[in-house]
């Protein structure tokens, strides 16, 4: 076993101040509660000074979360050290974070204070917040520029006053990673009484360069790291937590340190923040993006199919993301296309593989994505004795209080087939009448419709995840009508839970339905 590193989670504060990124209480609540099923050590709530609404978030996750230490953040002053207080003294482990500049660019034209000036009021507010709680923080802000001489001098007056953790950060993003690591060194060699201080990091990514630091203060010094989910924060955002928690995991034999993060909670925690502050993760984010697992220059795909160590250092379920994902596109091989092939019900010969990946690659050079849909159309047009497909020809749908009911008419080879059914909604009686039809019955997972176009031009693109024993199929479609699109989307699905039933490896389904999930939007 490794030494500790304790993770300190700053979505809730430095995180929230990205632009978009604001949080209401509802809000961080759910995220506070992800956290600590993460398995993070401290949590930093919030800023209660900045606002109402700040003050009562913090609060209520002082209450509500008892496991990690709940942390507050205050600026060197009275006022904001016993309002942070307020907020966050009902925690089960509370800490008071506070912090003040010392570097000589923030002293002279923000603060407009001498550094003696600015270390008298670091001794005070240090010492106002230890006779609060024994947990205290100081944050010499902007450390990396600070000038080394005067930063041990502050670091010891705050130790001296009752700091029991001391945050150097690299608020900026500027430090080089042996830089960072010689401050660590130098406040933990130099500074008296740091046998009973933790030292911490907290970088910023200006340069590209905060995860590195991270790991540079640790190897200065520091057991505690600062960061946050996704990476977000100011300007350039922090060092993001599922970067750190996996590389110490990872390399845990090389560096020598382990947390207490439940690894697999990472891409939840992820998606939960995106869900909640609408901003999306890059695709090539490491860890989390959905570029991290997925494959599609061919010889990759041959490489991960025949063993996924050749290009993936850790396993998508290690991090919690469902699985590796073979991309299909113009860089992709016949090995890859052979594998999606088989896994849609369809064992080709070389002759036909060739011939597909024949269809595929002039496909390709259109198409940013091929879907499995584009597939199958391939297989239709390019061979003999492929499964059958279902084709909607009709939809009849009627509305009433008590619910709705719809008629359908399907054709299959040559032959025409009639369903009707009930439902709570359109949607709902016209996917339980094609389940009558196709013999395969869909719980419906994620629906999702856009408009585009006005009068005649009018136009509705459907998509839909639907489970048939348990096993996810996708449909898209697109049509003047917007029920005819969803009949459409929702058969593509059913078609593909046909192939597999066809070929032994879908279970008959039951008789459950599903609840929709409505989202729409249009242009």
């Amino acid at each position: 076993m490794g030494e500790r590193i304790h993770i300190f989670d700053t979505t809730l504060r430095d995180g929230e101040q990205s632009p978009g990124c604001s949080l209401n209480l509802t809000e961080k609540l759910e995220m506070a509660r992800q956290l600590d099923h993460l398995g993070v050590d401290i949590i930093e709530a919030g800023f209660p000074i900045a606002s109402e609404g700040d003050y009562e978030a913090v609060k209520a996750i002082a209450l509500e979360i008892r496991r990690p230490v709940i942390a507050a953040l205050a600026r060197a002053n009275e006022k904001d050290i016993e309002r942070a207080w307020d907020a966050v003294r009902h925690a089960a482990r509370a800490r008071l974070h506070t912090f003040y500049a010392t570097s000589d660019i923030h002293l002279q034209y923000k603060l407009h204070k001498t550094r003696a000036e600015a270390l008298s009021q670091i001794e005070r507010m240090v010492a106002l917040a230890a006779s609060l709680t024994p947990d205290v923080e100081f944050s010499p802000e902007d450390a990396g520029r600070t000038d080394r001489e005067y930063l041990i001098e502050v670091c010891h007056a705050a130790v001296e006053a009752g700091a029991t953790v001391l945050n150097l950060p690299d608020t900026v993003g500027y430090c080089l990673g042996p830089e960072y690591e010689r401050m660590f060194r130098d406040v933990r060699e130099r500074v008296p009484g740091m046998d009973r201080v933790e030292l911490s990091t907290h970088s910023h990514n200006d340069l590209g360069l905060a995860m590195a630091n991270t790991l540079a203060g640790i190897r200065g010094g520091a057991r505690q790291v600062e960061c946050t989910i996704n990476g977000i924060g100011e300007r350039a955002g922090n060092a993001a937590l599922e970067e750190v928690a996996m590389a110490l995991r990872l390399r845990q034999a090389d560096l020598g340190f382990e947390t207490g993060i439940r690894t697999e909670e990472l891409y939840p925690a992820s998606c939960l923040l995106t869900r909640l502050t609408g901003v999306a993760v890059q695709p090539n984010k490491a860890i989390v993006g959905k570029n991290a697992f997925a494959h599609e220059a061919g010889i990759h795909q041959d490489g991960v199919l025949k063993c996924p160590l050749t290009y993936e250092i850790m396993t998508p379920e290690s991090v919690g993301v469902p699985s590796t994902a073979i991309v299909l596109g113009k860089h992709s091989g016949r090995h890859a296309l052979a594998k999606r092939f088989e896994e849609l019900g369809y064992s080709l010969t070389k002759l036909e593989l060739d011939h597909a990946y024949e269809l595929f690659c002039r496909l390709a050079d259109r198409k940013k994505r091929i879907y499995d849909e584009d597939l199958i159309d391939i297989a239709s047009r390019g061979f003999e004795a492929m499964p059958r497909s279902f084709n909607l020809r009709r939809v009849e749908t009627k509305t009433a209080n008590e619910g709705a009911t719809a008629a359908v008419e399907i054709e299959r080879d040559g032959e025409t087939l009639r369903a009707a059914s009930g439902g709570v909604d359109i949607e709902d009686a016209l996917f339980r009448a094609i389940d009558k039809v196709t013999g395969v019955i869909g719980k419906l997972a994620d629906f999702a419709a856009h408009t585009s176009g006005t009068n005649g031009d009018r136009r509705t693109e459907v998509s839909v995840r639907a489970l048939f024993s348990g096993r996810e199929f996708t449909g898209r479609a697109a049509a003047p009508l917007s029920v005819e699109a969803a009949g459409r989307a929702y058969l593509q699905a059913a078609n593909k839970a046909v192939v597999h039933r066809d070929h032994g490896d879908l279970a008959v389904a039951g008789t459950e339905c599903g609840t929709l999930t409505m989202t729409a939007g249009a242009d």
